[in-house]
C-alpha cells in the first residue's frame, strides 16, 4: 500500500453528500413506531455463488510470505511471481506475464513483471480484479529506526489481497462456462517501492504504483476495456474496517454502493462501514485516470483514526497480522458481487 496523499477536506464533504444523494434514490423509508423515519436497503437478489474458502485464501497468503520479502530484483521475487504465475494456469486461467523494467524513485531499474490470469479471454464484458504482489523494500514506518532499512514480508500489505483473489479464481474458473462476461485477475508489481520518508536525496512524490502505471499505458491484451474494477489492499487484519474510499467514490460511486449494499446483506456490515474517508494514492487511481476503467479500492485505511493499519510498512507485518474472518467477509463479498452479475437487477418486492 502506497503512502497517503490526502485529496482534502472539501472532497471528503463532496463525497458525503453524494453518498446522500445515492442513498435517496437506492434505499427504502419506514416509519418506526415511534415516528422516526428509518432508512434501510431494499434486499438484493442474490444469485447463488461459491462459499469463499478463508482457509485456502489463508493458504495463499502464508505462501507468499515463505518466499520471504518479495522485493523486485532479488530471488524471493522471481520465485513468488512463478508460484503466483503456476497457481492462475493450474485452475486453467490464461494467463499473461508481463515483464518489463521501470526506474524506481532514486533510479534503481526493478526487473518488474505484471502477473494477469483472463476467465473467459474472449468475452467482451469483462471485470478487473487486481492486488499488487511485491513488497516493500524498507520498513519506514517501523517504530524502531534500525529496522527503517530492512524490507517486509508485507503479509497484509499486497499477500491478503492477492490470496483472496487466488481464491476467487480457484472457485470460479469451473463456472467460467455459466457467466456471461469475462474477469482478468491482474497482480501488479512494483506498487510499494516508493520514496522512503527517511530518504531526502531526492524529490519524487509519483514514485508508487509502477506496476499499475505501466498496464494502463500497455494494456495486455490492445484495447482492452474493463467494465469496472475492484482493487484489494491490506484486507486481512483482525477487525478491519473498510471505509468507502474518496477516489472509488470519485470515479465509480455506484460500484461502490453495489459492494457496500452485498457485504451488509451478506453479513459483513462491520466490516464495509458506510462512511466516506480521504482518497490515497494507490493502484486504482491510475486505473481509474489512465486507462478509464471506473475502479475502486478496498482498503483499510481511515484518515480520521490514524490511517493505515499499525503494522503499515512494519516488521509487524507478517502472518500474525492476518485473520481468516476478514479474508471471508471481503472475498464472499467480492465473489457475490461477481455471480451478482447475472442476477435480475431489480430489488426483491
Amino acid at each position: 500500500m502506497s503512502f497517503s496523499r490526502i485529496y482534502g477536506a472539501w472532497f471528503a464533504l463532496a463525497a458525503t453528500l453524494l453518498l446522500l444523494l445515492i442513498g435517496l434514490t437506492s434505499c427504502d423509508k419506514t416509519t418506526g413506531s415511534g415516528g422516526e423515519t428509518k432508512v434501510t436497503d431494499p434486499p438484493l437478489v442474490l444469485a447463488p455463488a461459491p462459499n469463499f474458502n478463508a482457509d485456502t485464501a489463508y493458504w495463499f497468503v502464508q505462501q507468499q510470505v515463505n518466499f520471504g520479502p518479495r522485493v523486485p530484483n532479488t530471488p524471493a521475487h522471481q520465485q513468488c511471481a512463478d508460484f503466483l504465475l503456476a497457481s492462475l494456469q493450474r485452475y486453467g486461467l490464461k494467463t499473461h506475464n508481463q515483464a518489463f523494467e521501470v526506474a524506481a524513485y532514486n533510479g534503481t531499474i526493478l526487473r518488474s513483471r505484471n502477473l494477469i490470469g483472463a476467465i473467459n479471454p474472449n468475452a467482451k464484458k469483462r471485470i478487473l480484479l487486481c492486488a499488487h504482489w511485491d513488497s516493500r523494500h524498507v520498513a519506514d514506518h517501523d517504530k524502531d529506526s534500525a529496522n527503517w532499512q530492512k524490507p517486509i514480508l508485507g503479509a497484509n500489505d499486497g499477500g491478503s489481497g492477492v490470496g483472496v483473489l487466488l481464491e476467487i479464481a480457484r472457485l470460479m474458473a469451473p463456472d467460467s462456462a455459466k457467466l456471461g462476461f469475462g474477469v482478468d485477475f491482474i497482480f501488479f508489481d512494483s506498487e510499494d517501492h516508493g520514496q522512503p520518508e527517511f530518504d531526502r536525496s531526492v524529490n519524487n512524490p509519483d514514485s508508487w504504483c509502477l506496476g499499475s502505471k505501466h498496464w494502463a499505458q500497455n494494456k495486455h491484451v490492445p484495447g482492452y476495456q474493463g467494465f469496472y474494477g475492484i482493487l484489494l489492499d491490506m484486507v486481512g487484519a483482525p477487525g478491519a474496517k473498510f471505509y468507502q474510499e474518496g477516489v472509488s467514490l470519485e470515479y465509480a460511486p455506484s460500484i461502490v454502493q453495489k459492494v457496500w449494499n452485498i457485504g451488509h446483506q451478506l453479513g459483513y456490515g462491520a466490516f464495509f462501514i458506510r462512511e466516506s474517508t480521504d482518497g490515497i494514492i494507490d493502484d486504482h487511481r491510475y486505473i481509474n485516470e489512465m486507462a478509464g476503467i471506473p475502479t475502486i479500492d478496498i482498503v483499510q485505511y481511515h484518515s480520521a483514526s490514524g490511517g493505515f493499519h499499525p503494522s503499515w510498512h512494519t516488521q509487524g507485518d507478517n502472518m500474525d497480522v492476518i485473520d481468516r474472518a476478514t479474508l471471508k467477509a471481503v472475498g464472499q463479498t467480492v465473489l457475490q458481487t461477481l455471480y451478482n452479475e447475472t442476477a435480475p437487477a431489480q430489488p426483491l418486492n
